[in-house]
């Protein structure tokens, strides 16, 4: 565990280097310059002196990617050395991504691995490793700690498999989290299929079909005394998806696990938000199930009647997120929200377009989507505007329905997925709304900067950053 301190120059002192440093024979070497130059330290990887108690870390240059893969390499370094308590003297310009770098890189995910008596003794024996970042604020020090904490939470329940996680269980956590002593001025309400149907939410249902368990809308509220501006986040949160009738192959379907991940990240985000107390009106909507199969599953060729009312044709049952989320969405805009912003896993065209670790960023309004691109790209979360099409919106056109589910080409999937959900708002939302798709970064089976293999949380942080400049105005 690492814990963030503002005590001053305790324990082993971490001193960042640069190439130009050892050239320079900058100050901050001076004590072991030498020694340095003898064991020919060329500012990479990491050198620990025992004579001063000062690792050295080697750094390319003072980029959030450097100071990210510094902060990992320092704390394992610390831990294999033992060392319970460090400090750093850093520009106040790095204490904030350095501080995000140690916490959310010490992060593991073990909850179902086996511990022998060894490692229980070695795991019981450990102690928190405590890190001072010296400019760093201690308001600055808890707000990071905060949301690091809730980003952990969101990769526990993405990483939590769908034996567990089903979706009564994603639906009571959020509302047990709502429950939780500390939270204040928040509500949750859960809507199962009685709800839905009353709700006249047809696609949403067809998806829910042949699941052995209800479907969900969780909507919770954060409402303080006197808010700003009033915030709607809405998240996909398929527990699991085979991909329906339209199967997906074996390969495809390992990781299906984490297509909950935007229903999870709002509901991070949600209580990040409500902890920090910020001056907004935020409401977090998830549509919560599964896409099973089974005598009851939806099929190809079914057309669904939507809440908005509008009629859709079925061709693929595995672009079902979309579908959840045109009724979330509906529903979201009866709130008369200032602006609207849903995040899901929505397509592997995304991924293709932008790679694995980049949300594609889509909607009508520019300054909206150029906001929350800023936002991300401040928290080092990556993320890039997709742009709209419509020649691509007439590739959703259906002889038999209002729009199809999918699109009649193989080609800007991302984009006619978001296209597809803009079927469903209405025309004064146009210029409100804004959908994320984090189907590349949400989970990576591989390391990635300071996400493990496995769930990353990404854009919780983005989320907050850009409520926080929104209600700034």
């Amino acid at each position: 565990m690492i814990e963030l301190t503002n005590i001053k120059n305790e324990g082993v002192q971490i001193v960042l280097v640069t190439k130009a440093d050892l050239d320079s024979g900058a100050k901050s070497l001076s004590k072991d310059l030498e020694l340095l130059k003898e064991f020919n330290f060329k500012a990479k990887g990491s050198f620990f002196s025992q004579q001063s108690k000062t690792l050295y870390i080697g750094i390319k240059d003072f980029s959030p990617n450097s100071l990210e893969e510094a902060a990992l390499s320092a704390v394992n370094t610390l831990r294999e050395l033992g060392v319970k308590s460090a400090f750093i003297d850093v520009d106040d310009a790095y204490s904030q991504i350095l501080a995000y770098a140690f916490l959310l890189g010490s992060y593991k995910f073990d909850r179902f691995k086996s511990k022998d008596s060894k490692s229980k003794d070695k795991e019981e024996g450990d102690e928190t490793l405590s890190i001072s970042i010296k400019n760093a604020s201690p308001s600055l020090l808890d707000e990071v700690s905060l949301i690091s904490k809730e980003v952990c939470f969101v990769r526990d329940l993405v990483n939590t498999p769908p034996n567990i996680a089903n979706s009564t269980y994603l639906a009571y956590v959020a509302r047990d989290r709502s429950l939780e002593r500390g939270v204040k001025n928040v509500t949750c309400n859960l809507y199962d299929n009685d709800f839905l149907e009353s709700k006249n939410m047809g696609a949403f249902l067809a998806v829910n079909q042949a699941s052995n368990f209800p479907a969900y809308l969780a909507h919770l509220i954060y409402k303080p005394t006197r808010p700003k501006k009033k915030v709607v986040l809405v998240g996909k949160g398929l527990v699991y998806d085979t991909g329906g009738l339209s199967l997906k192959p074996a390969d495809y379907m390992t990781t299906m696990k984490a297509d909950k991940a935007g229903a999870c990240t709002v509901l991070g985000a949600f209580f990040a938000i409500a902890k920090l107390g910020l001056d907004v009106e935020l409401h977090a909507i998830m549509g919560i199930t599964d896409n099973a199969i089974g005598k009851n599953a939806y099929r190809p060729d079914d057309v669904l009647v939507s809440k908005e009312g509008k009629t859709i044709e079925v061709k693929n049952t595995d672009a079902e997120g979309r579908l959840v989320l045109a009724d979330c969405l509906s529903y979201a805009q009866d709130l008369e929200a200032d602006v609207i912003l849903d995040f899901a896993t929505l397509t592997g065209a995304c991924v293709v377009a932008l790679g694995e670790y980049t949300s594609g960023v889509m909607g009508f309004n520019e300054d909206l989507k150029a906001s929350f691109v800023k936002a991300s790209l401040e928290m080092n979360e990556l993320a890039h505007t997709l742009p709209f099409n419509p020649h691509l919106k007439k590739l959703l056109e259906s002889k038999i329905a209002d729009v199809s589910n999918i699109s009649s080409s193989r080609y800007g999937g991302a984009i006619t997925a978001g296209l597809f959900l803009s079927e469903f708002i209405r025309d004064e939302y146009k210029d409100k709304w804004v959908h994320v798709d984090i189907a590349g970064p949400a989970y990576v089976e591989k390391t990635w900067s300071v996400n493990p293999s496995g769930a990353s949380g990404t854009a919780l942080r983005s989320i907050v950053n850009f409520v926080k400049h929104y209600i700034k105005g």
